[in-house]
């Protein structure tokens, strides 16, 4: 298994060895010991999982404390563009993002802790995106920051995605009070 860290502090792509022979392939899709170097031992306690037609747009989402949320994420079919913002107050790198493309074919894994604003664009048809949570949804603690906000410079690779009216008018970052 090979990592890749980004210059966002806590945030991990991981890309798994993939066993192939003419049956098809194996792979670990988690594994706690992926986390054991970074002195990391995320307790995930739910799965979710979307399926989103090209050019839907879901996020920047997260949960405020004490249902923050890190989520390991994948595609399992179809590619995504991931986003995840830095959230944290007193992060060097608050207001920064990372982009991670996920790809069924690729089979990587992207770790965002909690901190993250979070969100992903389906780049195309029937991307099947899946999700493991630390901590259980919490709609009372469900946040937000405007996907399309100027401040975040975030290129989506495209101009008009699909947004669902709630994401449509989340905060931009220079309006939101972090409770990182």
């Amino acid at each position: 298994m090979d990592h890749k860290l980004y210059h966002i502090e806590g945030l991990i792509e991981f890309q798994p060895r993939v066993f192939r022979d003419d049956r098809g392939y194996f792979l670990e899709t988690f594994s706690l010991k992926w986390f054991e170097q970074f002195d990391k031992q995320p307790n995930f306690v739910q799965d979710n999982q979307s399926v989103s037609t090209k050019g839907v747009l879901r996020g920047l989402h997260f949960q405020r404390p004490p249902y923050a949320q890190g989520k390991l994420v994948r595609v399992t079919s179809g590619r995504a563009l991931d986003v995840a913002v830095d959230i944290r107050k007193d992060s060097p790198t608050f207001g920064q993002h990372v982009t991670c493309m996920l790809d069924a074919e690729r089979h990587n894994v992207f770790y965002v802790p909690e901190g993250f604003a979070h969100g992903f664009v389906a780049l195309e048809d029937n991307t099947t995106f899946l999700y493991k949570c630390t901590n259980f949804y919490n709609q009372p603690s469900e946040g937000g920051i405007l996907w399309s906000d100027p401040a975040l410079g975030i290129d989506w690779g495209m101009d008009n995605p699909l947004v669902s009216p709630k994401d449509e008018v989340l905060p931009l970052l220079k309006d939101f009070d972090s409770p990182f």
